[in-house]
């Protein structure tokens, strides 16, 4: 951002935009949309990604369908659950409830 800010902001405003010449936002949500796409389907079959936030956000905006631009606005926590069901073209956002228990004071 110091050395190059209007490239970042490009970027930033553009999906499909590669300013700094690596991935954009747009491949990056296609590419791990594709990886999501591609999971087995098994009758009552689990599988647990362990990922970066930025691949989380990713799949929750091709999931979802949302636009790219979502990608910037969805947090995810540190060492958060975060829960897809379904299957390509089908996918769900499903919230479990907290399992932590609220204190007592």
């Amino acid at each position: 951002m110091a050395r190059e800010p209007e490239a970042v902001d490009a970027w930033l405003a553009d999906p499909s935009g590669v300013p700094h010449g690596g991935e954009s936002l747009l491949s990056f949500i296609t590419r791990v949309g594709g990886w999501l796409d591609t999971r087995p389907v098994e009758d009552g079959g689990r599988i647990v990604a362990v990922a970066e936030p930025s691949v989380v956000r990713a799949a929750l905006v091709y999931a979802l369908k949302a636009p790219p631009s979502t990608y910037w606005n969805i947090d995810v926590r540190p060492l958060s659950t975060t829960t897809l069901t379904g299957h390509a073209g089908r996918w769900n956002l499903r919230f479990d409830a907290a399992s932590a228990q609220p204190s007592r004071t």
